[in-house]
């Protein structure tokens, strides 16, 4: 696993643990079982820390050859958002939130809910062949 992304010299695995530590209820135990499940599909994934702002500490993301997804908390929900989930196959319907654009597709995980970890695995594996096809890429243009 590499890291990039690092925000105050500190590698992004270190920042997006702190996150987890930091949140310290159900989405933190929740950030981190989908960190976990998401290793385990992508053993080479690469966790990053991107768009730091003075307003925002910053947002956990995992890619390999492109953005695989990226993983936030908010008060009553933990969203892990698929930068390409549009051109990926769900046949379990995870991808519950984000679902009209025309690349992203999020997954939004409220407290006690739980995730298909075979099915979300699948995700992930789908999104890093496509990184690595080079297809379905977002035009540059495209709002984020």
């Amino acid at each position: 696993m590499t890291t990039s992304g690092a925000s105050q010299g500190r590698p992004a695995s270190a920042l997006i643990s702190k996150r987890i530590a930091e949140l310290g209820d159900w989405r933190g135990a929740t950030l981190s079982r989908m960190r976990r499940l998401i290793k385990e599909a992508d053993p080479d994934v690469a966790e990053e820390w991107k768009w730091v702002t003075p307003t925002k500490p910053g947002t956990p993301v995992w890619s390999h050859d492109g953005i695989i997804c990226t993983g936030e908390s908010y008060k009553n929900v933990v969203k892990l958002t698929f930068i390409k989930g549009a051109s990926l196959k769900d046949p379990a319907r995870l991808f519950n939130s984000s679902l009209d654009g025309n690349a992203r597709r999020a997954i939004d995980i409220h407290e006690g809910e739980d995730v298909d970890e075979s099915a979300f695995k699948a995700l992930v594996r789908q999104a890093v062949a496509l990184n690595r096809s080079g297809k379905s890429n977002p035009s540059k243009n495209a709002k984020s």
